[in-house]
């Protein structure tokens, strides 16, 4: 009886271990993503010219606002 009350406790610790994982793991490819959003948006909005940037009303100096917001929604 004792195994198996042992073998339930460690079942339960490690179902929750695995669950802290999983949300971790998660979190952290989301968190991944959005970084790849904002590089990729600063990237190519750098990569304008100022011309190009005025047609589309765009200053250089926002570029990084708009970034964070299409990527984070900031």
């Amino acid at each position: 009886m004792a195994i198996t009350r042992s073998s339930s406790w460690l079942d339960a610790v490690l179902d929750v271990s695995r669950s802290i994982i999983h949300q971790n793991w998660d979190g952290l490819r989301d968190a991944q993503a959005k970084r790849k959003v904002y590089r990729d948006t600063y990237h190519e909005l750098s990569m304008l010219t100022d011309r190009d940037l005025a047609d589309l009303g765009i200053s250089r100096s926002s570029i990084r606002r708009l970034a964070l917001e299409a990527a984070y929604g900031v």
